[in-house]
């Protein structure tokens, strides 16, 4: 398969890594561990642990679940599952218990990859008709099912407003335009070498650095979980040409002790921010300390990743901005859903081969999500008349904290379970370290005995320690607009003025 700079990948994933096996090359290495695939050896395992799905009577675009962190075995259950003609269904394990099992129950899965250190979590949300697969016991000569581009390839929730996971679909075609677009907007090559410390049950792990590396037939070195302390010293060691990290990692860099050597400095080229805005300070500090180029990008679930990017240097970076198309059009939307007139601020929408197919089983939010061929991706902001895009705000009410979004009706749902709880709204509070962190407020009855540490200790169980309040206002009574719905968004403007 040829990487084309101008045309989006053709075939599926499966040709893509039958294409790669060919040269023997390093696909992925695994500091932590020692242990390295290459393309080939990759490529047979993952199409012989293919056949023995096939021969558990797994269906063509039927949902297999991997729930795993980043990891041999993870990368192996991705790559088994594209190979076969299976829906790869990734599970957040950031997630709280509600919404692990939420997925597995709506991705209709009945078999699953976990990891060891997930079994007892997955065993008490998961639904009774899902079988754990064992990777050894994965053998046979069944005949795998003919793939077609346009078949399901991905699915993966992200949070809506309502609460409630969507179920993100991507194709075989959408899947590899992510990865296109990245290696085009980053001249990916094979002698690059990317390093993925976010996990690859987030799109940004497994669209930019697991696809844009099977693209552009470049190779990667993955860790199980970033460490500041150790990211310069494993970088070193593999060798990598670029990074892909979140704001979040690029504050914590900078203000840690550890420094790059001169060595790699010599081959690395640029390191790329995504998932939330980059603060300009951040990223100036982080520039004028290391010597190496941050480039700012955009992207989302819905887009198999990246839909813009600012240019490599000597390209003009502009701090502020994630930059323009790579791949995609990018227009701005009037309220009416029209083309917004240049300089003027409205929705930021896309076009491109990487948007979604659809939400699974949601017919109403897929048809919202569009307006016409263009997708809706909730974000205000406008061009500049160089092209760059500047995010300027979001229509949605979702929390950003460290790159993940948050549906602060989520954690409303665990609060309202408490009878005492009268009214209840979380929100958004900036926060120097994850962008935004998660508060709530709430009205209880009179006589309440309720606590905020009790509460906080629910979140925790019901979600999970990283979607929780970190502190819970308690008000008489919430502010409300003319009809009588909780103003969420003035929460933090009157609880910290």
């Amino acid at each position: 398969m040829i990487f084309d700079q101008k045309t989006p990948p053709k075939g599926t994933i499966r040709d893509w890594l039958d294409a790669r096996a060919s040269q023997d090359d390093v696909a992925v290495m695994f500091p932590e561990t020692g242990e390295v695939l290459t393309w080939r050896a990759l490529r047979d395992q993952a199409r012989e642990m293919a056949s023995g799905l096939a021969a558990l009577g797994i269906e063509k675009g039927e949902s297999v679940a991997i729930v795993h962190p980043n990891g041999k075995d993870g990368v192996l259950a991705v790559y088994a599952t594209l190979y076969g003609g299976f829906r790869a269904t990734m599970i957040n394990l950031a997630a709280g218990s509600d919404a692990i099992g939420y997925a597995l129950e709506h991705s209709a899965a009945r078999f699953a990859f976990v990891h060891q250190s997930q079994l007892g979590h997955v065993v008490q949300v998961a639904p009774a008709r899902l079988q754990i697969l064992i990777p050894d016991h994965l053998r046979g000569a069944q005949p795998l099912p003919e793939v077609e581009p346009a078949d399901h390839a991905l699915l993966m929730y992200t949070s809506g407003t309502t609460g409630r996971p969507k179920g993100v679909v991507h194709t075989h075609a959408s899947l590899l335009a992510g990865g296109w677009t990245t290696a085009i907007a980053h001249r990916l090559s094979p002698q690059d070498r990317g390093f993925c410390v976010l996990p690859i049950y987030h799109i940004n792990g497994l669209c930019v650095t697991m696809m844009g590396a099977l693209v552009s037939g470049s190779s990667l070195a993955m860790t199980e979980r970033f460490s500041a302390s150790r990211f310069w010293a494993q970088a070193e060691a593999a060798r990598i040409t670029w990074f892909s990290v979140v704001p979040t990692i690029i504050s914590h860099l900078l203000h840690s002790e550890a420094d790059p050597a001169p060595a790699l400095k010599a081959c690395l080229r640029f390191g790329r921010s995504a998932s939330s805005a980059l603060a300009v300070e951040t990223q100036t500090a982080f520039e004028d300390r290391f010597g190496v180029p941050i480039i700012e990008t955009m992207g989302l679930t819905e887009t198999a990743a990246q839909i813009l990017s600012n240019p490599l240097p000597p390209g003009v970076r502009k701090i502020g901005s994630p930059g323009v198309g790579f791949g995609n059009e990018i227009r701005i939307l009037t309220s009416d859903l029209r083309p917004a007139p240049p300089l003027q601020e409205g929705e930021i929408a896309v076009r491109g081969p990487n948007v979604m197919l659809e939400y699974l089983r949601n017919p109403e939010a897929t048809r919202q999500s569009f307006a016409g061929d263009w997708l809706r991706t909730g974000d205000l902001g406008h061009i500049d008349a160089d092209g760059y895009v500047f995010v300027t705000g979001r229509l949605k009410e979702l929390i950003i904290k460290g790159g993940e979004n948050i549906a602060p009706r989520e954690i409303d749902e665990v609060l309202y379970s408490q009878p005492d709880i009268v009214e209840a709204a979380a929100f958004a509070r900036p926060c120097e370290t994850y962008g935004e962190t998660v508060e709530a407020a709430i009205a209880v009855r009179p006589g309440s005995r309720l606590s905020e540490e009790a509460l906080i200790a629910l979140c925790r169980q019901r979600l999970g320690a990283f979607k929780s309040p970190e502190c819970i206002h308690f008000m008489k009574e919430l502010p409300k607009g003319p009809s009588g719905k909780i103003q969420r968004l003035k929460l933090a403007e009157l609880l910290h003025a």
